[in-house]
């Protein structure tokens, strides 16, 4: 074997069923490589939308997903998926290749430090020197990526070493078991969760892992404790228990905020704070904090931590819940937790039945689409002011089945994440929902879902400007700069590139549009005109709240 066919044995090994990406020459050994494996190349039309393939890939899946550029500006356009996600804590590998060796130490055409570039957006980032060396790279690269807490690793294949002879053979993967706390430390955590009167769980990102998430229901049913989860935690706990306290993180104050404030202990649950800042829910920094995770926390003015319990998240909870059994269930007051929750469902019902014509509002838009999606399909936010309203509106039964951008939050995420999304789970309804200036960012994946007969549905909302920019400036400075902008007939550019199109002007006939979509064969797009002044709106009302004391 050459280094290149090598690699891609490796890759069966490491169980790849596909790779998402644009070849070029200087990677030209791999791609002859890969026609000969089982392995499936899915061919992008843009490298950025094959590096959020890859995220979704991870992100559902648990198992690396892996995209492919050639070196120069085929690995400069990976950059913004890889870095959305490194800091959304996906598991990705990232295969470029490279000049040959003999001229990557001087001025030549279309080389540059690839790696340099890649080292401050993935957790690991190396260029393969020797091709005995590829086993062992890839290995590496592989077992960091999916180690919490996951992230991207970045490999460089030059051009000639892909081509050289080997007898390097691929390693065997093994599954690595987490450490797990000390039976005193976890002890320390019961002790401060037990004599606390109004404690509150905080789930961040690292919940959504399945056992994790089985373990934090059985806590939360067990002791009564209401959870607020972030934007990437929704579905940790069903949005039907009485204890799911729905989402936090709208950089304002909202109802779940208040429970917070009320809280004299927060127990954060696999929660990173490049979501939602502590200042933001602790700006005293006076909360007492018991913080579980499978990392040591971050340095945090605002994040006193109390006792700090690191290790495997779900054993974790286990013997949390252990120790529940044993001691009984507290007596906590939560009754505010009680009405928080129920002011929210209230909340969520106030336009279900709404008829206006001409724009529709997004409640009403969220309504309809959660009544659309069974409990096991999955929704797409892309990045823009719909990406908030669905943080707060829509709300989940199971882990996984929201995927929200809120690390990097990149726009452009949607659309390619679609596709690896059903490519992932074929059996499941796939909806993204895209601003028109995020769609438009990533276009072009739509000849790829076309193409490899992707039944998505994409529904894109249509304001004709950067809406979430305009809100944000408008709430901090009082006005805003000219931000918007001018849109193809978007029924029309679905009819170019083959799919289904169709456009909803009236609230009283989306729930039938989404439902005939969901239905048909191949990909479709929605557009509707969205009512966005219900922007400022939400923020006027959200800014009315009083928390009681």
């Amino acid at each position: 074997m050459n280094a290149a066919e090598l690699f891609i044995k490796c890759l069966e090994a490491e169980g790849v069923k596909a790779i998402f990406g644009v070849p070029g020459e200087e990677n030209a050994d791999f791609v002859m490589a890969l026609d000969k494996s089982p392995i499936q190349l899915i061919l992008t039309r843009h490298e950025q939308g094959a590096a959020f393939m890859a995220e979704v890939h991870g992100r559902l899946t648990g198992e690396a997903g892996v995209c492919l550029g050639t070196l120069g500006p085929g690995a400069a356009n990976l950059v913004t998926g890889v870095a959305d996600a490194n800091m959304d804590h996906s598991p990705v590998i990232v295969i470029t290749g490279q000049a040959d060796s003999e001229r990557m130490h001087k001025e030549s055409h279309q080389n540059m430090d690839v790696v340099s570039m890649f080292k401050p957006i993935t957790k690991w980032a190396h260029t393969i020197y020797h091709p005995n060396n590829v086993p062992e790279v890839v290995r590496k690269a592989f077992k960091l990526a999916t180690t919490e807490k996951p992230g991207a690793c970045h490999i460089e294949l030059p051009e000639d070493i892909a081509a050289m002879k080997t007898t390097g053979q691929p390693l065997v993967p093994k599954r690595v078991r987490r450490p797990v706390p000390a039976d005193k430390i976890v002890d320390q955590a019961w002790e401060a969760i037990k004599t606390a009167k109004r404690p509150i769980i905080l789930a961040g990102n690292g919940t959504i892992r399945k056992r994790a998430s089985k373990q934090l229901r059985l806590l939360a049913e067990k002791t009564g404790i209401g959870v607020a989860s972030t934007f990437m935690g929704k579905g940790c706990v069903d949005r039907d228990s009485d204890q799911c306290l729905f989402t936090i993180g709208l950089q304002a104050k909202d109802l779940v905020t208040c429970v917070v404030d009320a809280a004299d202990l927060v127990i954060t649950v696999g929660y990173d704070m490049v979501e939602y800042h502590p200042s933001l829910w602790n700006p005293k920094g006076d909360k007492k904090i018991v913080h579980i995770d499978f990392l040591p926390a971050e340095v945090d003015d605002h994040y006193p931590v109390d006792v700090e319990v690191v290790g495997d998240l779900a054993h974790t909870l286990w013997m949390l819940n252990e120790r529940v059994d044993k001691d009984g269930s507290p007596s906590y007051d939560l009754n505010h937790q009680h009405s928080a929750r129920q002011q929210m469902l209230e909340d969520f019902e106030q336009y279900k039945d709404d008829d206006t014509e001409g724009t529709i509002r997004p409640q009403k838009v969220l309504w309809d689409v959660r009544r659309a999606l069974g409990p096991r399909d999955i929704l797409l936010s892309d990045v823009g002011a719909h990406k908030m309203w669905i943080a707060r509106y829509y709300q989940c039964n199971e882990p996984n089945t929201c995927l929200i951008p809120n690390g990097f939050c990149s726009m452009g995420f949607a659309l390619p994440g679609a596709i690896a999304a059903k490519m992932a789970c074929p059996d499941r309804n796939i909806l993204a929902i895209c601003g028109d200036g995020g769609f438009m960012m990533n276009v072009q994946e739509m000849e790829t879902a076309k193409r490899t007969n992707q039944d998505i549905v994409v529904m894109i909302w249509e304001d004709k400007k950067y809406g979430l920019i305009e809100w944000k400036q408008q709430g901090h400075f009082g006005k805003h700069i000219d931000l918007s902008f001018e849109n193809p007939d978007f029924v029309k550019l679905a009819d170019a590139f083959g799919w289904g199109g169709m456009r909803v002007d009236n609230s009283r006939d989306l729930a039938g549009a989404l439902e005939a979509a969901l239905k048909q064969s191949g990909p479709t797009l929605i557009s509707i005109p969205i009512d966005y002044r219900e922007n400022y709106l939400l923020s006027k009302r959200l800014g009315q709240i009083a928390c009681p004391i």
